[in-house]
């Protein structure tokens, strides 16, 4: 079982955005991350997630913890009845990032995933790290 830290990062929203993840595999830590410009916190979100599960395409189970509730709830809550609605919110309207979610929903379908919620800026000392790398890539674009 891979254990993931994910997390995005936006200066601006919209603005120049990083993604991280860091995974724990058989004791020892991977760090990976990128970014973009013009973009939204959401959407290095969602980033740092697909990046994370695609990294480690061969694996079938995760643990992936992310302190943003957009996220978890979105893979875990909302996205049956968005598909059931053609990805379409309560409003009626076409859900923001359905690019980054169709992708996810694809991944999350054919792997064995348990997302986790962690409190942002807290004591863990994982998720502190991969929002440190998150930041570190959007300044990277100065």
């Amino acid at each position: 079982m891979i254990e993931i830290y994910t997390d995005g990062s936006c200066l601006g929203n919209p603005g120049k955005g990083g993604w991280a993840f860091l995974a724990v595999q058989d004791n020892r830590q991977i760090e990976k991350y990128g970014f973009e410009l013009n973009t939204t916190n959401n959407r290095m979100e969602l980033k740092a997630a697909i990046n994370s599960i695609m990294y480690f395409k061969s694996s079938s189970e995760m643990k992936i913890y992310t302190d943003s509730s957009y996220l978890k709830n979105g893979i875990t809550l909302w996205i049956n009845n968005w598909k059931k609605n053609n990805w379409r919110n309560s409003q009626n309207q076409i859900i923001k990032n359905i690019d980054l979610w169709k992708e996810l929903n694809i991944l999350n379908s054919i792997k064995k995933i348990e997302w986790h919620w962690v409190k942002a800026h807290a004591k863990n000392e994982m998720n502190n790290r991969v929002d440190f790398l998150a930041r570190k890539a959007a300044e990277s674009l100065k």
